[in-house]
Parts: C-alpha cells; structure tokens; sequence
C-alpha cells in the first residue's frame, strides 16, 4: 500500500529524554514531599492483577516478532487515535475478519506510525510509549518519520536477544504476579505449560464466562453445548448448566491458580430470580431471547457468579458500561476490541441493589466495580463501597487510565470510600511493554494526591508514607488473594 497522508508531526529528530519529576506537583514544596514517597514505592513490585496479556508468551518464551507486530498491530489506543485523523486500519496492519488485504510489511507500518506519531501528543500512550522506548529500549532520540527506519533497526535488534524474550522482562519489570483473562471454555493449556516449565514467574489467569453467560454473544448457544460437552454436565436445563459453570471454575483454581472472575456486561443490571423464574428464564434464552430477557438473564449471572464467589472464594469483577461496536463498519471487518468502544451511562444504586440485598454485606465476598461513568464515582460507587462490606472500588480504567483520569478518580473516590475501600492499579492491557508505564505513572500521580494532602494538614507525613505503599503494592495484593 502506497497511500501517502499529510502530517504536522516532526519530521527531524529530537533528543527523547524523560524528567525525573514528571506528573509530580509544578509547586515546588508540594513536590518536595510527592518526590519523597514515590522514591519509596518507584521499586516495590509490580502486582498485575488484571490484564490482558498473552499467556503463550510466557509458555512458549519465543522472541517478540518485530516493532509493528509489538507496538502497533495489536494496541487499539494507539491504531483508534490513527483512524480518527483518516488512516485505514488496513494501512496499519490491523487484520480484517474476511482476510482481506492489508498492509503486511512491519517497516511500512512504522514508518507511517512514526509520520503521524505526533497525535498521540498529550495522550497516556504517548507517556507509556517514551517510557518502552527510553527505560527499557535504550531510545535516545524522539521517534520521527527522519529517524523512523533508525528506531527500528534498533528496538529489532534488541528483541532479538535473550534479554527481550518474555520471561526475561517479566523479571526485568519487577513483577510479582501478572494476571491474564481466558474465557470460559480455554483448556488453560498454556498456563499448564508455564506450571510445568520450572520458571519461577507467577501468571495466573481470571475466569471470564461473558461468552457463556451473555444471550448477545456470538456463539451463545454452540458455547454452552460445548461447555456441556466439556464438563458432562447437562447444560441444556438450568441446574446442569450452573454446575458446568462451578466445575470450570474450579478447574481455572486447579489449573490456572485464578483468583478473581471478570464480567463485562453493557450495564450493572442484577437480578435474583427464584429456582423456578430463573429456569424458565434459561430456557427462553436458549431458544430466543427478547433484549429484556437477555438483559435480565446477564442480571441473573451477576448474582450466580456472586454466589459462587462466596463458596469458592474467587474475587468478583464487574466491568459494566462499555458501549462496544459503535462502529458497524469496524466491528463486521476488524472483529471487537478495535477502537470502536465507548462509555456509557451506568446505573450502580439501583442496578446492585437485588445481588446486594443477597449478599452485600458478607464479609468473605469481595466484588470490585469498574466503570467507565465517571459521574457514578462521587455519586454512587464510592457512597456504596463505603458501606457495603463486600464493595471494593475498582481504578481508573481504560479511557481514565491518564493522569487526569487517576487524579479524578482519587478526588472523588477518598472522600466517601476512603483509600482502603480502593484496591490499588492495575493495567488491564495487552501491550506488555507499557506495564511497567503504567504502573509509574499511577504511582506518580498517587503520589502527587497524597503530598497535596499532607502539604494541606490534611494527612500526616508517616501516614501518607504508609499509604502510598498500600495504594502501589498491598491493596492490590490483598484485594485479589495474591
């Protein structure tokens, strides 16, 4: 592909160089103080508690293929931002679900990243990207479309070496544990390899059942004769089909040391259905559902996984309020997660409160609510969690994933919810090399809230010391059972 777009970015290279205080306070006794504690947490461990990182990476340990295929292809913040100023995803490599052409050449891909690299100014991924290129790569110079073939041959280089196979940088970033998402049906065979391998680095997977449990997934019906076929249970009634879903459950303890479940349903809509409504309900949507019966159905499974949770102990995550598909187009060539998935309005008050009228207030339950509504922190997330025992307020995610987004999130959430009733960062993101980016640029800003209220009498100097390590490493650690 040919195609040639007009640019404002920087066309000569400049010095890459990042500031040693970055996203602390521009005042200059508030940073001071911020300076002190993120030097006491920039170290700690990471605890990656969620995510979506491959997990044959670390099974099979094979080099990463080239700086497109690593950078580019495969990063929705980045290739959407590209697609917004009206460059074709095809022309970025990203595959088309008919297997279409597209552009296949990793070094075009870069090149034209490198012309138009110059939208992500100001963005997180700018900040995650200068972090890998500077810290783990050894980039010394601004990527730029002059530099552009120069910065390749230099990062494929170095992902070429032993030093940046997968299981060296795991080691390299300083993580404890990392946590990967498979679906209900995975065989987990490539966490049964990592286990078996003698390698010391922990990846654990969570249990994501949207595909079994979500009337509008695409495979709906074929997934749950498969889900039945998988675990001998009789998945065509209702009570075969939730003992299916305990035995998959059980075998990602087993198999996969999980921890936690996710579900990302459209809203946080909660039902509790008697044995009697909730069968009928089954059978309705294993024929034809309406969307109010699908709606309700997904409402039924919040509060199923809930009470499983609370028998076999796996932590709970709901991540509602993702508009997914916006885009026709995008979703019939490119497939999900390609750019094309928004926020939307979400209502926790009233949508929790049947599985919180069951089982709010167990002590051995631990649910942690994302959202992508940020209204709902102040007015309904933090008020709840700061009453509800098994509440927990899930970080600033995806789209307020930034510095701004964390700072909000902290701002509205202390106040009602406080710092203990939050579980401290985690990425959820299938870029590896922005992990540790990530991870520093909360830390920073986490800092940056703390040394406002100390500088403001609001929190003593020990005290914030004490919570900048929890809101970096322990909560994290104590809010997923790692």
């Amino acid at each position: 592909m040919t195609t040639t777009y007009a640019t404002q970015g920087t066309t000569q290279s400049a010095p890459l160089a990042l500031h040693p205080d970055r996203l602390l306070p521009a005042d200059p006794a508030t940073r001071r103080i911020a300076r002190d504690l993120y030097e006491t947490v920039r170290d700690l461990p990471i605890i990656s508690p969620h995510g979506h990182t491959d997990p044959s990476w670390f099974a099979d340990n094979t080099p990463f293929a080239d700086p497109a295929a690593l950078f580019i292809i495969p990063d929705h913040y980045i290739f959407r931002m590209l697609y917004s100023q009206g460059i074709p995803l095809e022309d970025l490599g990203v595959p088309r679900i008919d297997g279409g052409p597209v552009e296949t050449d990793p070094r075009k891909i870069w090149r034209l990243f490198a012309q138009n690299q110059h939208l992500l100014r100001g963005t997180p991924s700018r900040m995650w990207l200068d972090h890998a290129f500077h810290e783990l790569l050894g980039v010394r110079e601004r990527l730029c479309a002059e530099n552009a073939d120069r910065i390749y041959d230099h990062i494929d280089a170095r992902l070429k070496t032993p030093e940046y196979r997968p299981r060296a940088l795991y080691e390299r970033f300083n993580i404890e544990v990392l946590a990967t998402t498979e679906g209900a049906l995975d065989d987990l065979c490539h966490h049964r390899k990592i286990a078996a391998s003698g390698w010391k680095g922990r990846v654990v997977t969570a249990f994501r059942p949207d595909g079994v449990t979500d009337p509008d997934a695409p495979r709906f019906r074929e997934d749950i004769a498969e889900l039945g076929r998988m675990t001998g249970q009789d998945t065509s009634t209702w009570q075969g089909y939730l003992a299916a879903l305990k035995d998959r459950r059980r075998y990602f303890i087993e198999h996969g040391g999980c921890t936690s479940t996710d579900h990302g349903h459209p809203t946080a809509r909660t039902e509790d259905l008697n044995e009697t409504e909730a069968s009928a309900l089954f059978a309705r949507v294993l024929s034809s559902a309406t969307p109010d019966e699908a709606e309700c159905f997904r409402g039924q499974m919040l509060t199923e996984m809930a009470r499983m949770s609370v028998e076999d102990g796996l932590v709970m995550q709901i991540h509602p309020g993702a508009r997914r598909g916006q885009n026709p187009y995008i979703q019939k060539t490119f497939g999900e997660a390609k750019g094309d998935d928004f926020p939307a309005r979400t209502d926790f008050v009233h949508d929790l409160k049947p599985l919180l009228n069951r089982f709010g207030n167990n002590r051995d339950l631990t649910i942690i609510l994302f959202t992508l509504d940020e209204t709902t922190y102040a007015r309904e997330i933090a008020p709840l969690a700061g009453h509800y025992p098994a509440l927990r307020i899930g970080p600033a995610w995806w789209f307020h994933d930034s510095p701004e987004g964390i700072m909000r999130f902290r701002e509205q959430t202390t106040e009602t919810g406080g710092f203990y009733n939050t579980v401290g960062f985690n990425d959820d993101t299938r870029a590896f090399f922005s992990v540790p980016a990530r991870h520093d640029v909360c830390r920073r800003v986490d800092c940056t809230y703390l040394a406002r209220l100390v500088a403001e009498h609001r929190l003593d100097l020990d005290e914030a010391f004490k919570v900048a390590a929890d809101l970096s490493y322990g909560l994290a650690k104590s809010a997923y059972r790692l």
